[in-house]
């Protein structure tokens, strides 16, 4: 069970709420600069077309899920995280270094990177569950979506990337370190 702040009814109170749209917010912004980052770098090589439409189709559906949570930041008079610019190079330099890796350790990355998302979608999805549905339902949408980019990253290859444990233990890291600063600054 979570040690979040709730109303005296139980609920995640508004600060809450705040938090889970913030830290979302920025996770799909980042998420969307990383495919985007990779996409452009093998879009170059016509020997690379096959992952790049893969990455422009997980792109698009996180385009969505960002969108959507653009939208709940205006409509809960949320502010987003102010720490956005960085987000904004780290997701970028991280989405172009593991292109220039190679496929396997983009796929490595998407692999780690999603396998955090959907880990924390699963803690909001339980808190939200009760007091408010209709976000539950969004955060199990998006869930779905982030699971499906995982699947297909580890059927392309992503454990197989050269020094994946490495890879893939710093990125996860980076990520949880990511979810807690942004809830807050």
């Amino acid at each position: 069970m979570s040690n979040r702040p709730h109303s005296p009814g139980g609920q995640p109170d508004k600060k809450r709420v705040s938090e889970m749209l913030r830290v979302d917010h920025a996770g799909e912004y980042a998420a969307v600069a990383i495919y985007k980052a990779q996409q452009r770098v093998f879009a170059r090589s016509p020997k690379k077309q096959k992952i790049a439409t893969q990455l422009q189709h997980m792109q698009d559906e996180e385009q969505k899920h960002l969108d959507a949570f653009d939208e709940l930041l205006l409509e809960t008079d949320t502010r987003p995280t102010a720490l956005m610019p960085i987000w904004d190079f780290a997701s970028k330099s991280l989405g172009i270094a593991t292109a220039l890796m190679g496929e396997k350790a983009a796929h490595a990355c998407t692999e780690a990177v999603e396998t955090v998302i959907e880990e924390h979608y699963a803690e909001q999805i339980e808190e939200t569950k009760d007091s408010h549905p209709e976000l539950s339902a969004k955060f199990t949408e998006f869930r779905e979506d982030e699971l499906a980019h995982r699947d297909v990253a580890v059927e392309e290859g992503a454990k197989q990337a050269v020094g994946y444990p490495l890879l893939s233990a710093v990125i996860k890291a980076g990520c949880r370190t990511a979810i807690k600063l942004s809830e807050k600054i």
